[in-house]
């Protein structure tokens, strides 16, 4: 039974930094991609992140490039997602996800986590 836990949410002032972590186990990720979408409150799910498990290759929304960082722990089977210069938009529930090779759109996902909060204070 494929599980992503989600962890590293909470509350952060603007311009602050959290580290969100995604625990995968269930099956072997090689040939996938694994990332992270968010919700707030009235809004569809968007993308945030995403990358190749094999090939570390990474894919991210403009709306963070250049302040979040995507990684991941071939070892410990976690992904990352590394958020700095957090604003108030930013604020929302965070979920791993993992899809067949690329993921970039809800629709791709073959799996989901909880979610975790992301609060950024202004």
């Amino acid at each position: 039974q494929v599980q992503l836990v989600e962890s590293g949410g909470g509350l952060v002032q603007a311009g602050g930094s959290l580290r969100l972590s995604c625990a995968a186990s269930g099956r072997t990720f090689s040939s996938y991609a694994l990332g992270w979408f968010r919700q707030a409150p009235g809004k569809e799910r968007e993308f945030v992140a995403s990358i190749n498990w094999s090939s570390g290759s990474t894919l991210y929304a403009d709306s963070v490039k250049g302040r979040f960082t995507i990684s991941r722990d071939n070892a410990e089977n976690t992904v990352y997602l590394q958020m700095n210069s957090l604003k108030p938009e930013d604020t929302a529930v965070y979920y791993c996800a993992a899809a067949w090779l690329i993921l970039t759109t809800t629709r791709r996902a073959d799996y989901w986590g909880q979610g975790t909060q992301v609060t950024v204070s202004s």
